[in-house]
């Protein structure tokens, strides 16, 4: 008993990949509706548009009588619930997003979006005036992505290049600056620049590197958290945020 009070004690109930898939959704729709308070009125008002659309589509299929009305009203009622799902997502990643900007580590929470087959490191360098550079290993190779001021940036991931160039010889090694000053990529479209770098790594080859660069990690002093509020992980509302 004593061990079974202690292992729910263990639990954090705020932990996404703890709850159950109804809780996931009410914790994102209140997130949501922080930063969006119109969310209610717009699932309303694509609920019932995609379901008119569904109900006359059904209603057009060759049939007639009850059947046939039957089939137009499920069927307006599934795709009203299907295009609710997709506008949910759709704000729920932009809420999230919103919820992040200007936070030191926005760009590494956002980074987690990448699915299987991409290894992300958040916060593989930094300075003192909490400019960082995170790492992401997958098909297009190393992406080295900073935040902070782009000057200071620069050198930063100059100095990141050639010691990811020295430990991974013949990977490609990708550089961008995350945030809205010139020349860099706005944290919405992160993770869609990233995935545009196209395929140049096999698989196989991946593993290689990763296991390359474990060398390069252990000669690294200890990294402090730099100081500032640090979004939670996005992990767990990858499926909502997809609208699924």
């Amino acid at each position: 008993m004593a061990r079974k009070k202690k292992q729910k004690q263990a639990i954090d109930p705020n932990d996404p990949s703890t709850m159950s898939r109804r809780q996931q959704i009410v914790a994102t729709y209140s997130m949501t509706k922080q930063t969006d308070p119109k969310i209610g009125l717009w699932l309303l008002g694509s609920f019932l548009l995609a379901g008119l659309v569904g109900f006359a589509l059904f209603w057009l299929l060759p049939g007639d009588g009850t059947i046939s009305t039957v089939f137009a009203v499920v069927g307006g009622i599934l795709l009203g619930i299907l295009g609710a799902l997709l506008v949910f997502g759709r704000r729920a990643q932009a809420a999230a997003y919103a919820r992040m900007e200007g936070q030191t580590g926005a760009g590494a929470s956002a980074l987690t979006m990448l699915r299987r087959g991409w290894k992300t490191d958040p916060m593989v360098a930094f300075n003192r005036q909490q400019d960082v550079v995170h790492r992401v290993v997958g098909p297009p190779g190393i992406v080295l992505v900073g935040e902070g001021n782009p000057t200071r940036l620069r050198g930063m991931l100059n100095e990141e290049r050639r010691k990811h160039e020295r430990v991974a010889a013949g990977t490609p090694v990708h550089e961008m600056q995350c945030g809205n000053a010139e020349g860099q990529v706005p944290l919405p479209q992160l993770v869609k620049k990233v995935r545009k770098l196209g395929r140049k790594v096999k698989p196989a080859e991946i593993t290689d590197v990763l296991h390359r660069l474990k060398a390069l990690d252990a000669r690294r002093s200890a990294v402090p958290m730099p100081k500032g509020p640090v979004p939670q992980n996005m992990k767990g509302m990858r499926g909502n945020m997809r609208g699924r």
